[in-house]
């Protein structure tokens, strides 16, 4: 399992990014999902990251939110 981080760009309220931990906790591909408001820091564990980041973005995208390495 590895671990990323990701920051969240247009990440503009503690609620938006509650909903968004949410959604991306639901994925069966990720666990350990984290997204913190202040450091606008997405943190998750995956077997295959790179596998999981087109449903990531997705998830992310529809709150218009977008993240960087």
């Amino acid at each position: 399992m590895q671990r990323k981080v990701y920051i969240l760009e247009n990440l503009d309220c503690a609620n938006c990014a509650a909903k968004i931990e949410r959604k991306l906790s639901k994925l069966p591909e990720l666990s350990d999902v984290s997204v913190t408001f202040a450091t606008k820091q997405l943190r998750f564990a995956a077997e295959d990251p790179e596998a999981v980041l087109p449903k990531i973005r997705e998830t992310i995208q529809s709150r218009r939110v977008w993240m960087w390495p």
